[in-house]
């Protein structure tokens, strides 16, 4: 069994709703968890919008492969809502956005998925939940800590701690 770090997005509909909603059927379709981070609320990254994101980690443990885990998520986010235009280049707005984040300390790129997520380090909406969740979890590439590096992630976008959700207790 190995820990997957999966990362929410959303900036569109009733975004909590949606996340419990995502929890529950990655429960049911990957399995147990084991770790959730409070909410986040994130500035766009990559792109414009007035929209800002809401943000949540959860943390399951599995024995899917990584690109079983991706399947299952990307279809998830299809369930969920999300359409992914192959015209559209870069980001953009959506109803749910699920990343795997790490899979364990394993390191893989295939068509499907590249652990570790290429871009963690580089975002502070990632790295904040990281932080709160497995603050001196060392990432398998870089060899430092999420304290670390999201003390010189080089982010300066908004990102702010809003609550735990309502329905975790």
């Amino acid at each position: 069994m190995k820990r997957c770090y999966i990362l929410f997005g959303s900036n569109q509909g009733d975004r909590e709703a949606v996340f419990d909603e995502a929890c529950h059927l990655i429960i049911n379709r990957c399995g147990p968890l084991v770790g959730l981070s409070s909410f986040y609320e994130s500035e766009p990254w990559g792109f414009e919008d007035d929209a800002w994101f809401l943000n949540r980690l959860i943390v399951v443990v599995s024995t899917l492969s990584p690109d079983e885990m991706m399947k299952r998520l990307l279809d998830i986010e299809t369930h969920l809502g999300r359409v992914r235009n192959p015209d559209v280049i870069g980001y953009s707005s959506r109803p749910i956005d699920l990343d795997i984040l790490y899979y364990g300390k394993q390191i893989t790129i295939t068509n499907l998925v590249t652990l570790p997520h290429p871009l963690l380090h580089l975002r502070r909406f990632a790295l904040m939940p990281l932080c709160e969740v497995a603050p001196y979890f060392k990432h398998p590439v870089l060899g430092l800590t999420h304290k670390k590096l999201l003390a010189i992630c080089p982010d300066t976008s908004k990102v702010l701690k809003v609550s735990t959700s309502k329905n975790d207790n």
